[in-house]
């Protein structure tokens, strides 16, 4: 289902699309090139981060690689928003599990024969293992995505990590019923349920997420045998590599290549856990991608 927005420039036309998720109907952009499609890309965002985030890095996939690029917010989020957090029940299982497949399929209806890459930032790599109907993904990237517990993270950023989960703010989020993001330096305002949900991840030690298997299902990537890159950050705090390649463990016995990202050795001043999108970063945008 299209809405009225779509825009042309630098050869690439903008789409606004929205497409049901369940319950949720989802907002997004897809991002055409010119010409024919090379491939079609998913690209499942972290978690706060709008998809505006990724706008640049969108088109110079279209403009630059050839490549269509579908970018949306997950439900109850930026443009997919329905109503004031305080009242959704929306949790990061659905978001990876009913938000991101209706992306796929939602690409899918547009470039049906065409390669299909799925680019997950955090959040949106950290559940793929347990999703099924995959076999439209030809290639996963992961990109700053791991199974990171608070012990994960250096200090000083763990001092920060610990209050945002055991401080002020789960007080804050149980009298609001929901996450203030803006009013405690995180950004956005997200749902008590996602909060509450990757708090859970990320306090919990455990070798994947401790649902898995009772409310959640069990990985299954390997029996797949798509294949996995795994991008890593040299300067990232918050998912640093130990956890992505927790993670990478996770997608099973699958081709896999494992990556670590230097801002120093790529000739930019910071990464990070975001900056891998950044326009600033550009330099980076290649190596994201497949190898000829």
């Amino acid at each position: 289902m299209l809405d009225s927005h779509s825009e042309h420039a630098a050869d690439v036309r903008v789409e606004g699309v929205r497409f049901a998720a369940g319950d949720a109907v989802l907002a997004g952009r897809l991002y055409h090139p010119a010409g024919p499609a090379r491939a079609a890309v998913v690209l499942n965002g972290a978690t706060g981060v709008p998809q505006g985030y990724y706008r640049h890095f969108a088109r110079w996939l279209a403009a630059e690689r050839q490549m269509a690029c579908l970018t949306y917010d997950y439900r109850d989020f930026g443009a997919s928003a329905r109503m004031h957090p305080r009242r959704s029940q929306a949790t990061m299982g659905d978001w990876a599990l009913a938000d991101q497949p209706a992306a796929r399929t939602e690409m899918q209806r547009h470039y049906a024969g065409v390669p299909m890459y799925v680019i997950g930032h955090s959040l949106g790599a950290m559940l793929m293992p347990l999703q099924e109907g995959l076999t439209d993904v030809a290639r996963m990237i992961v990109v700053a995505g791991g199974l990171v517990h608070h012990h994960d993270h250096p200090w000083p950023y763990r001092a920060l990590a610990l209050a945002f989960w055991f401080g002020h703010v789960p007080a804050l989020v149980r009298a609001l019923g929901y996450l203030p993001g803006r009013a405690v330096g995180f950004g956005a305002d997200l749902p008590a349920g996602v909060y509450w949900q990757w708090r859970r991840w990320c306090t919990t030690p455990g070798s994947y997420l401790p649902e898995t298997g009772t409310t959640l299902p069990q990985p299954r990537w390997a029996e797949t045998g798509i294949p996995v890159d795994l991008f890593a950050m040299a300067d990232d705090d918050v998912v640093p590599p130990l956890a992505v390649w927790r993670l990478g463990d996770a997608y099973g016995d699958v081709p896999q290549r494992r990556i670590v990202l230097d801002p120093q050795q790529a000739g930019v001043q910071k990464i990070g856990h975001l900056g891998a999108f950044a326009r600033a970063n550009a330099a980076l945008w290649p190596r994201l991608l497949p190898q000829a």
